[in-house]
């Protein structure tokens, strides 16, 4: 998705490629509003990622355990 954005399509052309793989939506498309979120949050996550790091580490301390990987994007959101 990240590289199809870069290629100058907007999200509403690239939307109905994708496809939910978890939860209660899976297998439906995932809205427009949320692939901005998806982006927004991508894009936080590439500008702090020493705070993102920190979190999971103060996390961990919390837990007492490890925190488990978060899904890459290409996981969260595939092509057909």
């Amino acid at each position: 998705m990240l590289r199809r954005r870069a290629g100058g399509e907007s999200v509403e052309q690239i939307q109905p490629d994708l496809i939910i793989r978890t939860g209660k939506c899976k297998g439906q498309n995932p809205s427009v509003a949320g692939i901005y979120r998806a982006l927004a949050e991508h894009e936080k996550r590439a500008a702090y990622p020493e705070a993102v790091e920190q979190a999971r580490a103060d996390f961990a301390a919390l837990t007492g355990s490890e925190v488990p990987e978060p899904c890459t994007e290409a996981k969260a959101l595939t092509t057909r």
